[in-house]
């Protein structure tokens, strides 16, 4: 039996976050405020707050998510810095959508953990790296791992806090749970293991947004942590049923165990190093599958199919009337057969650069893009005007084949229309190319708030 509160949530998600997206962008638009260039807007917080800190923020898809939950939600500190580009892109974004005040524009392994407020969420889409790690530091009792793996510093934040975050939330794309190819799931047992380590049982599930009725084929993980002893950490008592009913996952978006598979249960063993060197080692078959939960390196986890029958956004509910579309996004009749081989299936000879002959093949990509389904994923590359495979085309209903728009990219992504001017139409789709289904944060922000909240009312 589903909980009364469960139905109150997906209701509220069919009226609002699937009502037609052009609508609800606008809509939602005055939540990411517009602002003059740079403004200092002070974020105030209340004691049933629950305070945000941000990490690799982008152009701030987990904040829009988040706020449009709930008030309560309040960012207190973010950091984007983008290390291969002198011009920081998605900085000037966030910085004109919701202001410079506790903005943080620099690498963030110079960031001093003290210099980052306290915080009761801590959230983000670090980058997906090799997670190895190379010793214990035997002294410090700290970890090395890989330089420039952006993990450990989330896992130094974390250890150097005063006062740890009650809970994580964090995203990373779906082959996480299976990398690397030589040791199937090591990447995704490190983090695991070192989020237990400091004190974390952490569920996590895979969610390809369409599956519940959101506009874009876009498959990520998504990781929740919670503090031991905290409220939502109470809380968790059978571990199958918390990943199939009670858990917040499972009540954000349903689930059903596939079928013909069993549930795999199994520790995580040994110091961070030795989970580094000897995790699967070996084995081509993956410990992790799409839905788990761990608490105190114990894993429980299974293959589960969604449970959705909702409304669904389309892409041809997104796009713009033909005549609000810049002239620039228009294919001219010439180039067409370019995007036709780009998009078409190949079987042909190529020679590599070092003058080796090699068969290349590959199978077709619909061309123009079904307007009657959701769109697929949204690369970095999606910008400009060259011919690309990769791309969206679409069909407009006089017969023109056409690029999408920024503003058409940031609908599929269920960011408010316009969120990424102020650099140009390509950056904007890199942008959105990096960014993530605000939807999916926005409705497991509505249950993980209900969860913290559990057993106490309002937080103190």
């Amino acid at each position: 039996m589903k909980k009364e509160y469960y139905t109150d949530v997906n209701n509220d998600f069919a009226a609002q976050v699937c009502a037609p997206i052009a609508d609800y962008c606008r809509m939602t638009r005055p939540v990411s405020r517009e602002l003059p260039l740079f403004p200092d807007n002070r974020t105030e917080t209340d004691p049933g707050d629950i305070r945000v800190v941000e990490l690799f923020a982008g152009v701030g898809g987990f904040r829009i998510g988040l706020e449009r939950a709930s008030r309560r939600f309040k960012t207190v500190w973010n950091n984007q810095w983008e290390p291969s580009t002198k011009r920081q892109d998605a900085s000037i974004v966030y910085c004109r959508r919701f202001g410079t005040e506790g903005h943080s524009n620099v690498d963030i392994a110079a960031v001093p953990t003290e210099d980052i407020p306290q915080h009761d969420l801590l959230v983000g889409g670090f980058p997906c790296q090799d997670y190895s790690v190379a010793t214990t530091l035997k002294r410090s009792g700290g970890i090395e791992g890989k330089k420039g793996v952006l993990w450990w510093q989330i896992y130094r934040i974390i250890s150097e806090s005063k006062v740890k975050p009650e809970c994580l939330f964090f995203e990373n794309v779906d082959r996480l749970l299976k990398s690397p190819a030589s040791q199937r799931g090591r990447d995704f047992a490190i983090i695991l293991a070192s989020l237990a380590d400091l004190g974390y049982a952490v569920e996590w599930r895979v969610i390809n947004a369409a599956d519940y009725g959101m506009p874009q084929r876009r498959r990520r993980t998504y990781i929740l942590g919670y503090l031991e002893n905290c409220p939502v950490s109470r809380s968790i008592g059978d571990m199958e049923k918390w990943i199939l009913e009670d858990g917040t996952m499972a009540t954000a978006f349903p689930v059903s165990r596939k079928e013909g598979k069993k549930t795999n249960v199994f520790s995580i063993d040994g110091t961070l190093d030795k989970v580094s060197a000897e995790f699967n080692a070996g084995k081509t078959k993956f410990e992790f599958e799409n839905a788990g939960i761990m608490s105190k390196r114990r894993v429980t986890t299974l293959a589960t199919v969604p449970e959705y029958a909702g409304p669904r956004i389309l892409l041809g509910q997104l796009i713009l009337p033909e005549e609000e579309v810049p002239e620039e996004f228009f294919i001219p009749d010439e180039d067409l057969p370019k995007w036709e081989y780009q998009k078409g299936s190949k079987q042909e000879t190529r020679k590599s650069a070092e003058g080796f002959e090699y068969k290349y093949s590959e199978g077709s990509m619909a061309f123009p893009d079904p307007l009657d389904k959701p769109s697929r994923t949204i690369i970095t590359g999606e910008g400009g005007s060259g011919p690309s495979r990769f791309k969206h085309i679409v069909r407009t209903e006089s017969g023109r084949y056409r690029r999408l728009t920024p503003i058409e990219l940031e609908r599929l992504n269920m960011f408010p229309d316009r969120h990424t001017e102020g650099v140009s139409d390509s950056r904007r789709a890199f942008l959105m190319g990096n960014a993530l289904v605000t939807g999916i944060v926005e409705k497991i922000g509505v249950v993980l708030l209900h969860n913290m909240d559990k057993g106490y009312g309002q937080k103190h």
